[in-house]
């Protein structure tokens, strides 16, 4: 566009030099220098256009070339951006996908977790169901072995057993760790303070004596006997005399020996006819001799009677067939015989052992069981 004035320029100087010399011609001879001067500055304004339209050139040219360079640029930038795009989109798509599947493992994952939420759930519940039927099936334990061992106190009237069922519970509460028993591990340990203070009677030792006594009864000597006895022992001892003493050492024959000791037993029987004695109980010696096995057994009756009342805790029957014992003793048995005298004093420590108090109850360990049975 530039280059066609630049063309037209040269023919228009060309003609105006033309129609000047035609005007100076016709006109006057003076005007020839002003056309030269005209023709020089035309020519410079070429040459001035010439360059201008040459730098014009060569600035469209540079501008072409960077355009053309910019247009390069833009298209491997718009390719590469093409080509990010598809792997954006590429990209895009797998993370759509992952993130679908990544929905669907927590989907899963959430569903999974709630079955173990339900199970652990149904698992708590089970292990407390365990746990408090252990705990049920303990206090039940713990409360029929401490009845039992009450039943077996009041029978023997020992707490050897209650002590025995109470360390027994308290060993089992420990083992087991459970803090709802913590009441009734306090009520045994008070329960078991009391019965270490407690004191009762001593029935095995008080049923000994008694049986004891039974036994010696048929040993004990009546009043009225007391001479027939004297006169046994004499015979009874007599052949021993004679066994031990050589008879060549005493120079006699058998038949005098015999003579002897017959006059002897004579002798002492003449003697003991008569004799004076103070007669406190005039029926003690007036009991037939066939009556005494009569006396005896219905005193072992008595004491018979009384072991019976210790066992069953009935002290004060016991008590009264040992005091109905004790007259029979005193008024139909001699009281200077050492056997008489023993068993007197046994009557004495018996009725003397003999006590009333009763067993220690255990309400404070039943009463902590029934609570822990019942759950509060």
């Amino acid at each position: 566009m530039s280059s066609a004035p630049a063309n037209d320029l040269p023919p228009a100087s060309a003609a105006a030099p033309e129609a000047a010399t035609v005007a100076g011609a016709a006109q006057a001879a003076p005007a020839a220098p002003a056309a030269r001067g005209t023709g020089r500055r035309g020519h410079g304004l070429t040459l001035v256009l010439g360059a201008v339209a040459a730098a014009a050139l060569a600035s469209s040219g540079l501008l072409w070339q960077k355009l053309g360079t910019i247009q390069e640029q833009l298209a491997r930038q718009s390719a590469d951006t093409g080509a990010q795009a598809i792997e954006a989109r590429a990209m895009a798509r797998q993370a759509e996908e992952l993130v679908r599947e990544t929905a669907a493992r927590l989907s899963v994952a959430e569903a999974r977790v709630s079955e173990v939420a339900l199970q652990r759930s149904q698992l708590e519940e089970l292990m407390q169901s365990l746990s408090r039927s252990r705990d049920e099936n303990l206090v039940v334990d713990i409360e029929s072995a401490v009845r039992l061992a009450q039943q077996q106190a009041q029978l023997t009237g020992s707490l050897e057993p209650l002590v025995a069922a109470l360390k027994s519970a308290n060993q089992r509460i420990e083992r087991a760790a459970q803090p709802r028993l913590a009441p009734v591990q306090r009520a045994i340990g008070r329960d078991l303070d009391r019965l270490t203070r407690a004191t009762v009677t001593d029935t095995a030792g008080l049923l000994a004596r008694l049986d004891d006594l039974v036994r010696q009864v048929d040993e004990l000597p009546v009043v009225n006997a007391v001479a027939q006895a004297a006169a046994t022992r004499r015979l009874a001892a007599a052949p021993a005399a004679q066994g031990s003493a050589p008879a060549p050492a005493e120079g006699l024959a058998w038949w005098q020996a015999a003579l002897q000791s017959g006059w002897e037993v004579v002798r002492d029987e003449a003697r003991n006819l008569v004799r004076v004695s103070r007669i406190d109980q005039p029926e003690a010696i007036l009991l037939a001799p066939d009556q005494t096995f009569f006396l005896r057994e219905n005193l072992k009756l008595k004491l018979l009677n009384a072991r019976l009342g210790v066992l069953a805790r009935q002290f004060e029957s016991a008590r009264a067939d040992l005091a109905a014992a004790t007259a029979a003793l005193n008024k139909y048995f001699d009281p200077a015989s050492r056997r008489t005298q023993n068993a007197a004093s046994m009557l004495q420590q018996a009725q003397a052992h003999m006590k009333t108090a009763e067993l220690p109850r255990l309400d404070e360990t039943l009463s902590a069981l029934a609570t822990a049975a019942a759950g509060r």
